[in-house]
């Protein structure tokens, strides 16, 4: 089996492929250790996958464990949702870091990864194979190719089904902040600023007085890059969010941005012997913008489909994986999507926060998992989902 991209979709693709016996070889035209500019915030979903990999916390020098979130109002009523019980539901882990342990967690299980190779054209798929030109490889020969190569996905133009015009669902930028002395040290702050709405501003802990601070704006907010741009520059300045990072918190290095994807339910997810996972198939929460659980799952619902498949398969491989993700990330996509539009506007997202605060702790306890993906957020109208455990599971890494 061949995978295109060593992220975190690539990697979970490769173990979980390899654990089965099978044969892997992961390409990707980065060398590790890279970073990927992202809010670096990981959820129970994403927790839970890295946790079946084998992760351990350990393996990420700048892990952050979290233990709940602190949501301001556009209004700025300000209130806490916990995040509390036996494991972690949340965490925070540098991509450079994080993504880097996934690759040296596949190279120690034996998996074969080549990173600074490029993917060159063309790709060709015969009736038992497919074959594709690598940098300094040659021509590779696979059963499959798993194709985890991002949201400007180049095997999927390589096959004509890159969308038009499509720029993503979420635009985001992100910095890090040093000498961080405020709340910022150790809270996890989400602010609906209502000049930022639809979408978000937020600052994620990490060791050593440091944050992730960044924003994240819906494309149908109508705001142009310039614009977003100049509300960057003035993020750190206003009054409640430089009082959470401190009077000596400095701005390190320079910010990055990057868009997000979230068409789970309309991107193509296969074509013969293609399987498209994580950015690749808009795999990402169309309510917070965060990727990494859903790129973990599609990554593994991906090697799964092919293990029970076979080889010779690729029609049952592509059904089994559409039909895995459409279970599991499809209700979850559509009622997130009208969650989005009461978030969306100051009033909306006013009102959820006041009914929040109202709702006593097992209410904020709930939303907290709710918000951070502890169970699906449509489990009411899935009931093949349903467990005894739903509103009392714990966290990953709970041993």
């Amino acid at each position: 089996m061949a995978i295109a991209g060593a992220g975190p979709a690539g990697v979970a693709a490769a173990i979980t492929l390899h654990a089965q016996g099978r044969s892997v070889i992961v390409f990707d035209k980065a060398q590790f250790p890279r970073d990927k500019c992202c809010g670096d915030g990981l959820t129970t979903l994403a927790l839970r996958e890295l946790e079946t990999l084998g992760f351990t916390p350990d393996d990420v020098s700048d892990w952050m464990s979290i233990d709940g979130a602190w949501i301001r109002s556009p209004s700025g009523r300000e209130i806490r949702v916990p995040l509390e019980g036996a494991g972690t539901y949340a965490a925070v882990a540098p991509r450079l870091q994080l993504d880097n342990a996934l690759v040296e967690l596949a190279r120690d299980r034996g998996i074969e990864i080549f990173d600074g190779h490029r993917v060159r054209e063309p790709l060709e798929q015969r009736t038992e194979e497919l074959a594709v030109n690598v940098d300094g490889l040659g021509r590779v020969r696979a059963r499959y190719l798993i194709a985890a190569d991002g949201m400007w996905s180049p095997i999927r133009s390589m096959l004509g089904m890159t969308p038009d015009g499509y720029r993503g669902e979420w635009h985001a930028l992100r910095q890090y902040v040093t000498g961080v002395s405020g709340t910022a040290a150790d809270r996890l702050h989400v602010w609906f600023e209502p000049d930022l709405l639809p979408g978000y501003a937020w600052s994620f802990p990490l060791p050593g007085g440091r944050a992730n601070l960044g924003f994240g704006i819906r494309r149908d907010a109508g705001l142009s890059t310039g614009e977003m741009g100049r509300l960057w520059r003035g993020l750190a300045q206003r009054p409640h969010i430089a009082e959470a990072l401190g009077a000596r918190a400095q701005l390190e290095g320079r910010h990055t941005a990057w868009p997000i994807p979230a068409r789970i339910d309309s991107m193509p997810l296969s074509s013969g012997r293609v399987l498209f996972v994580g950015d690749a198939a808009a795999a990402t929460d169309v309510l917070t913008g965060e990727g990494i659980g859903q790129a973990l799952l599609t990554g593994r619902l991906a090697a799964e489909a092919i293990i029970a498949a076979g080889a010779g398969d690729s029609a049952g491989a592509s059904h089994r994986y559409e039909h895995s993700v459409h279970h599991h990330l499809y209700a979850d996509h559509r009622v997130s999507m009208l969650l989005g539009r009461v978030l969306s506007s100051e009033r909306g997202a006013r009102g959820a926060i006041r009914a929040i605060d109202a709702s006593g702790h097992w209410g904020r306890k709930n939303f907290a998992r709710w918000m951070f993906e502890d169970e699906p957020r449509a489990i009411a109208v899935t009931p093949s989902r349903w467990h005894r455990r739903f509103l009392s599971r714990t966290g990953a890494f709970a041993s």
